[in-house]
This record gives C-alpha cells, structure tokens and sequence, in this order.
C-alpha cells in the first residue's frame, strides 16, 4: 500500500478521513492494553497476598516484557514475510487461550503463581508483536502525514485502558475472584480476533523477506549508524529500566503503606491512565512536529519525577496526584515513540526498526529486576524513589546524545 500524501493532519480531518480498517486496528490495540493492565493488576495483588514478596510481583510483571528483548528484532524481521493481518489474529487468539486456561485453573481452585508466570511470559510475546506488526499496519493505513495524530489516537485508547482496566480488575477480583477476571479477558480477545479478521487492507511481503536474520542485522546496524535513531533508542533504553518499571510497585505500595483493598488498588492505578488519556486528547488537538523531540525527551523527565512523587507520597491523595503526573507525561513518551521511529526509519524497514525498538522496550526486565531486589532490601517506596533519581541523572548524562533527535 502506498504512502499517503493528504496534507492535513489535524485532529478533526484525521477522525473525519481515518478508514474502518484504522478503527479495527485501533480496537484491537484497546482490548489488548485493556485486558493487559485489568490483568497485571489483579496478578500482582494475588501473587503480594500469597508470596508477600515485592520481587516477586515485580518479576510476574516483568516476565511480559522479556519476549520484547528475546525475540522482538526478530518479529520485526519476520512479520515481512506473511501477511501481517492473520499473524496478529494469531498471536491475539495465542493470549485468549492463555486466560482461558488460567480461567480453567482459578475455577478448580489450582492456581498457583507459577501458572501466572508462565501466562505473563506467552502474552508478553503477543504484546512482543504490536509495535512491528499492528503499529505497521496502523501507519500504512493511515499515511505518514496523519502517522502523528492517529499514533495519539491509538496511545489515548491504550491510556483509556489504563483507567478502566486496573478498576474493573481490581472490582472484580474483590467480587467474584481473579476466576472472572480471565473470563472477562477470553471474552476481549475474543472480538479483537473478530475485528483483525475484518481488516481489509493488504500489505504485501517485503521482497527477499526470507533472510530474517540478515534483515534483522541490516535493522540494528542502522540504529547505530543513524544518529537520529540512536537517540530515540536510547531515551527508549532509560524509560524502561528507570521509569515504566514503578508501575509493578503499585500494587505493594497501595496495599501496604496506603493501607489499600483490591477497589482501592484499581481505582488508584486508574489514576495514571486518567492523566495519560487527558495527555493524548491534548497531544492530538495541540502538537505539531516542531514539538516532538522536546514532548518525547521532557514526557521521561516528568514522568520520572511524577514516579518519585508517588513513592513519596504519605496519603492516597497525593499518590493519585502523582499518579496523574505519570499519566500526562506517559502520553507525550508513548504517542512520540512510535512516531519518531516510524517516521526516522526507511519506508522499506519499518518493521525491521519498529522491531528493534520492541528490543529497546524489552530492556525492562532490567529495572523490574533491580527495583524488585531493592524493594525487598529496603522497601518499596524507597526503591522506588532511589530508581527514578536514577533515572533523571541517565537522563542528564546522555543530554549529547538525545539533543540530536
């Protein structure tokens, strides 16, 4: 499909001109994310009320994010070979049998964290597939002139998700059991499916697609040639080792030093995704290329900053001011960093690219790992705290580097 050349994308043109095809990625990409944090939030107050142990909620957490560092230059590489609408079915229909399964074991009373640790690792490599296949085909439906206000869109349906997942999570798991919130999942999934299935558009398979591991070295070998490219993986690189991994300390803080139930929890992680969909409608109304550079790099700064907040805070007031803070700023990192790649990468290797920034994304497991560790050594507001002044101090240090973008 070839690349579109409309000159106007402004919010309303863009929901005025998107395609149905737009839409249906768009929702497959809401269920996704919605059942994504409806289940990390209910798995992590499981796992503290049966371990105890914040490492180990961190690392049930993290265990999502492995397959991106595992396997996703390879995705990027082989996603050129098939054709990408029945691979994301796939892989959505992958997860759905994953809670379904889960479902089955909660209902006989079986449950054990191991079982959960296996399923965050399967639908970590559905999750692993978004950027260089459902990502691709969003913009080579929409165009790279529209490629910034529907990437918001997209980034408001995930931070939408943010608000109604963990509540709806945290709900049910104190009414009916962490049984009915799988069903819910397999349900969710269930129509994402449906609506990949609809999809219309084509994208053909890139020629010579069959070498995937030279393709994928011909991808990273760009990163590090490209100036560009390399900044914005490496602003990827901080992120996600300092700042996204506080998201698993939720879950312990609210319980132990907010004094929080299973509502409580869900209702304060909402929070986030309140302030990150407010971010993403502004970002869509009001942001123009002149401002991307400065949104990505200042969106890490203040979510950073809106992490320690959290971690300091003494009542659950404060924490959900917090809370916004990381949502708002979230929205700016989020819309931007598919955005740049998307639009910095060669036409003919945006998966390959978008691939590798999933590795970038995938650098996770790092910062859950050591915040875990620490949160067992000293607590976990504490760790918290100590990690996101780490992370604004990496941010500072590679100031050369990230002013290039």
């Amino acid at each position: 499909m070839s690349e579109s050349h409309n000159t106007d994308p402004s919010f309303r043109h863009v929901l005025a001109t998107s395609p149905m095809d737009f839409w249906r990625l768009w929702y497959v990409g809401l269920v996704v994310s919605t059942v994504r944090w409806l289940e990390t939030v209910v798995m992590g107050i499981v796992v503290y009320q049966q371990t105890g142990s914040a490492l180990i909620v961190a690392m049930i957490t993290m265990l999502r994010l492995v397959p991106m560092g595992l396997f996703g230059a390879f995705l990027g590489a082989f996603a050129e070979r098939f054709d990408r609408r029945l691979t994301l079915a796939g892989m959505v229909s992958l997860m759905a049998v994953t809670s379904a399964v889960l479902a089955v074991v909660a209902f006989m009373g079986s449950l054990e964290v191991w079982h959960l640790a296996v399923a965050s690792f399967i639908n970590g490599c559905g999750w692993a597939t978004d950027n260089p296949i459902r990502r691709v085909m969003m913009g080579e439906v929409m165009g790279r002139d529209r490629m910034a206000t529907a990437m918001a869109l997209d980034v408001g349906a995930g931070n939408v998700s943010r608000m109604v997942g963990p509540a709806v999570g945290g709900l049910l798991l104190a009414s009916v059991g962490i049984e009915g919130a799988f069903v819910l999942s397999v349900v969710l999934y269930a129509s994402a499916v449906a609506a990949t299935l609809l999809v219309r558009s084509h994208i053909p398979s890139s020629e010579g697609a069959g070498a995937v591991l030279a393709r994928t070295w011909e991808g990273v070998a760009l990163i590090f040639s490209d100036r560009r490219l390399g900044a914005i993986m490496a602003v990827t690189v901080i992120y996600n080792v300092f700042a996204w991994p506080f998201t698993s300390m939720i879950p312990v803080i609210g319980t132990d030093r907010l004094l929080l139930g299973p509502e409580g929890v869900g209702l304060l992680t909402s929070v986030d995704g309140v302030g990150a969909f407010t971010g993403a409608l502004l970002l869509a109304l009001c942001l123009t290329p002149g401002w991307h550079a400065r949104a990505y790099v200042g969106g890490v700064a203040a979510y950073l900053v809106g992490l320690i907040g959290f971690a300091l805070a003494p009542t659950p007031l404060l924490a959900g001011a917090a809370l916004l803070v990381t949502g708002l700023s979230g929205a700016a990192f989020s819309t931007l960093q598919a955005t740049l790649v998307y639009l910095a990468a060669p036409v003919h290797m945006r998966s390959r690219i978008l691939g590798v920034l999933s590795v970038c994304i995938g650098t996770g497991p790092i910062g859950f790992v050591w915040l875990g560790w620490l949160a067992d050594l000293i607590g976990a507001p504490g760790a918290t705290a100590i990690t996101g002044v780490m992370g604004l101090l990496a941010l500072a240090a590679t100031w050369p580097l990230w002013r290039r973008i």
